[in-house]
């Protein structure tokens, strides 16, 4: 059976990647523009004071609904109205952020679309696969580019073709140190009897184009590189996996490698130990008692851990800080910023999102953490001189010394996640994510 719906979905991905490869940010490929998308157009050419002189004169006054899977738009709204009142200072915004649990904000925006004058003037959302399928190709999100933003990356406004990252966010591999596992190797997470802590990914999707990312070329060529540097005996334990997943990979129109993603994926699903939230991983990580316990969690959450004699950030080893460590140290996935296609305040959002994605001030709310990564490099620059991230623990904490998105992404072989490469296999390698066996804890 697993065979016939293998090959089923391997006739389909053809379709599914011509799809999926059809995006590059929604708004440039409808040959009439909308109203909000006219506005976007005009006000990609527009320096930030520009584009907030428009914002005052379209808000004065009025009330600013956002909504995203990140609270700190909150925090940051009352940043942007502070620097538009510095221009003018009888400037007033009342503002409410909404924040959907349980991956409600697809919904909460397909529905809100369907009014020809919508509620939410800007989103910040993440899980590439569902905005590429549900909102970008559905024409509901459009992109604005920062003219400053476009010049800080070197890229074209009017030719760039991707969406905006706020920034990208790490899952990083962490263990309890206390006890006898020292994890030196990517495989090392799936051998017999090891079961990782991990958001499971019915609770957050990300963690689901995470497994998806790693079937991509590069990545799988990780996943088979860690396994090469493994003991004979350790290889061993695997390669019947490895040898049952060759088919499957075929069948599933990836390349050799992907046997190797594939197996790695098998023995993950069946061994994980599902956590609703990163949160309690860490809580329990961190604790003394907590011998042998590992997980992928975000590295950030070692930010809110309170020393005591039982708890400790120093009951944990990054595992890819360790010297010798082989393989795939995390995933990184990104909070990106769009306009609904019916923003009520479309100058004022593209303001708002130029003011976050192109200043310190405004990305101070995302920035004070480590493990979250400006898309701009300006500002990533301005975020470590203020807070100092790279030394943030000291030599008391040294797991909370971040060594940054440049290190993350080579040394520490971080996986991105790609949000068309992740459309294009939602339904082949996601079907057959689907069929596998799950752990069920005793």
């Amino acid at each position: 059976m697993k065979r016939i719906l293998a090959l089923v979905l391997a006739m389909a991905m053809g379709v599914t990647m011509l799809a999926g490869c059809s995006s590059g940010g929604g708004s440039s490929e409808k040959k009439d523009l909308s109203a909000v998308q006219s506005v976007i157009k005009e006000a990609q050419g527009m320096t930030m004071e520009e584009l907030a002189k428009k914002a005052i004169e379209e808000s004065k006054g009025k009330t600013f609904y956002g909504v995203g899977n990140s609270s700190r738009g909150k925090s940051a709204l009352p940043l942007f109205i502070e620097y538009l009142q510095s221009i003018d200072s009888s400037y007033t915004l009342e503002f409410e952020w909404q924040q959907p649990k349980n991956n409600k904000i697809f919904d909460q925006l397909t529905s809100d679309s369907k009014k020809s004058e919508g509620t939410f003037a800007v989103t910040l959302i993440q899980d590439g696969n569902q905005i590429e399928s549900k909102m970008v190709q559905t024409g509901i999100l459009d992109t604005f580019i920062p003219k400053e933003w476009a010049e800080a990356n070197g890229v074209d406004v009017n030719t760039y073709t991707g969406y905006l990252p706020l920034q990208t966010l790490n899952k990083v591999f962490m263990y309890n140190n206390t006890g006898d596992f020292k994890p030196d190797n990517f495989w090392d997470y799936v051998a017999e009897g090891r079961h990782g802590q991990f958001m499971d990914i019915d609770s957050e999707i990300v963690g689901k184009n995470f497994l998806y990312m790693l079937t991509k070329p590069e990545y799988s060529a990780w996943v088979k590189e860690s396994f090469n540097k493994l003991s004979d005996a350790e290889k061993a334990e695997f390669q019947p996996t490895i040898d049952a997943m060759k088919q499957e990979a075929s069948d599933l129109g990836l390349n050799e490698d992907g046997a190797y993603a594939l197996a790695w994926i098998k023995l993950w699903i069946g061994s994980y130990n599902a956590v609703t939230d990163d949160g309690p991983i860490c809580s329990a990580l961190v604790q003394k008692s907590s011998t042998d316990e590992f997980g992928l969690l975000v590295y950030s959450k070692l930010r809110s851990v309170e020393e005591s004699d039982e708890v400790s950030v120093n009951n944990v080893n990054v595992a890819a800080y360790d010297d010798g460590y082989e393989g795939i140290g995390g995933y990184g996935y990104c909070h990106y910023m769009f306009v609904p296609d019916n923003s009520p305040l479309p100058w004022t959002a593209c303001a708002f999102i130029a003011f976050i994605t192109c200043t310190v001030d405004g990305f101070s709310a995302w920035g004070k953490d480590m493990g979250g990564y400006s898309s701009n490099p300006t500002v990533a620059a301005g975020i470590e001189e203020t807070y100092h991230h790279s030394t943030g623990g000291g030599d008391e904490f040294p797991n909370k010394n971040d060594r940054g998105y440049e290190w993350w992404t080579t040394q520490g072989k971080l996986v991105l996640e790609d949000p068309e490469y992740c459309a294009s296999v939602a339904f082949t390698v996601g079907s057959w994510i689907e069929i596998q066996d799950r752990y069920k804890p005793e």
